[in-house]
């Protein structure tokens, strides 16, 4: 079995040869197979967010190299990568266009990769096929398709970015605390239909998080960042049976370091 997603030795350091040289990320190797729903975890400054946005393009890396299915992306730009890899970030606002309709996202989701061209509106048959994949999500959006998606919550938005982000099949989806916007029941209803999705179309995926608990739920890998290090990295057998105290003297017995619960609840 091939992997999905290969990590070999990055390295990033903001503002490189300053005084205020910060190495974010040191020597990360990694590799997820398909399928792997890996949720990602640490204290501020560990190197999360720093690590998916290498991974997305966003960042580039001072050393290593990113392969995805076997292909060199470490020097392609955040547009080619984002033919295959889709992302969901933290605020709701981000990830689709908040004057055009339901149907009118989901129809620039369709179009990932392709050649876009003049945008002439939703097609029929396509627009039963949208309606169709909202009535999964449960939420009764299949009756907004002609509502504008800035007039709806940040929940109900959440989960449509979700399905925009899944619509294609992407061969890696990341997503960057993507309910740490919303509040505890809107980030309950968004993370069960995120591990719905994931699952339902045996996704591999990248899942930053501040909550331990949500961390240890949802997925089926855990990894622990420290210093930009890897300093846990927990398969699904010994997941499920993990508990939050479990977790945190793991980190220490790891890192040295003694973690604190609201150090990572609290932290981005």
């Amino acid at each position: 079995m091939n992997d999905v997603l290969t990590l070999e030795n990055l390295h990033h350091t903001f503002e490189k040869g300053t005084i205020n040289e910060n190495h974010v990320l040191k020597g990360i190797n990694l590799s997820l197979d398909p399928g792997d729903f890996v949720t990602i975890i640490g204290g501020n400054g560990a190197g999360k967010s720093t690590l998916l946005n290498s991974i997305a393009g966003t960042f580039s890396v001072d050393q290593g190299q990113i392969l995805l299915n076997g292909k060199n992306i470490t020097k392609k730009s955040v547009v080619e990568r984002s033919k295959s890899i889709s992302r969901v970030f933290q605020d709701p606002k981000l990830g689709t266009a908040v004057r055009l309709t339901v149907e009118e996202n989901l129809a620039l989701a369709m179009k990932r990769g392709k050649k876009r061209g003049f945008f002439r509106g939703v097609k029929p048959q396509d627009r039963t096929f949208f309606k169709d994949q909202l009535v999964r999500l449960n939420l009764g959006l299949e009756n907004r398709l002609s509502s504008e998606i800035g007039l709806l919550s940040g929940g109900q938005r959440q989960a449509i970015t979700l399905l925009m982000a899944t619509l294609q099949r992407p061969e890696l989806i990341l997503l960057d605390e993507h309910t740490a916007a919303l509040d505890p029941a809107t980030s309950k209803t968004v993370m069960e239909l995120t591990e719905k999705l994931i699952t339902e179309q045996n996704l591999t995926a990248f899942m930053v998080t501040h909550d331990m608990e949500d961390a240890i739920r949802y997925g089926s890998r855990l990894i622990m960042l420290h210093q930009g290090r890897i300093v846990v990295d927990i398969q699904q057998e010994e997941k499920q049976q993990l508990t939050v105290p479990q977790l945190l003297a793991l980190f220490k017995q790891n890192s040295g370091t003694a973690l604190k619960d609201d150090q990572v609840l609290l932290s981005s």
